[in-house]
């Protein structure tokens, strides 16, 4: 079980970081056929990330909503993660290719991402009694305290 910090923590970054929100949406119940295949690429890739820290990830956490997974991608950069959506060696250029070939438009699995660049001073973030989360899993992980109580003085860079 993850350690709980009781108590009020927030996240401190001190270069900006990308957000990578990657999803799938089964929108074919039945075609496990086509999305068995794109559901297990994922594993994959992040166990093929976490065994190359150099690779730039810095932390991940996978949601189920229905119909809908979701895995919330923190990177060290934009550049980075581009990198590694671009390596032919890698596992993302096959499962990618693989998803274009099985399902292509024919509607049975819906993907999609966001990405979104994290910059210092820029977002805020508060964190009760939790185990190290969200941004604060990515990034330092400090005291929500002093200059750091209130939503606005988060929210200023230093």
């Amino acid at each position: 079980m993850p350690q709980i910090f009781n108590g009020r923590y927030t996240a401190r970054i001190d270069k900006p970081l990308a957000l990578f929100l990657i999803g799938m949406r089964l929108n074919k119940l039945w075609a496990v056929h086509k999305w068995l295949p794109v559901f297990l690429a994922m594993p994959r890739m992040l166990a093929e990330l976490r065994r190359d820290p150099k690779a730039g990830l810095l932390s991940h956490r996978l949601y189920f909503s229905g119909r809908v997974l979701l895995v919330q991608q923190y990177w060290e950069s934009f550049d980075k993660l581009l990198a590694y959506a671009h390596d032919p060696s890698a596992a993302h250029f096959p499962a990618w290719k693989a998803f274009n070939r099985a399902v292509g438009r024919d509607g049975t699995v819906g993907i999609w991402h966001e990405t979104y660049l994290v910059e210092p001073g820029k977002y805020e973030c508060l964190y009760a009694n939790m185990p190290r989360f969200g941004l604060a899993a990515a990034a330092s992980h400090v005291p929500a305290e002093g200059a750091l109580s209130q939503a606005k003085d988060r929210m200023r860079p230093d």
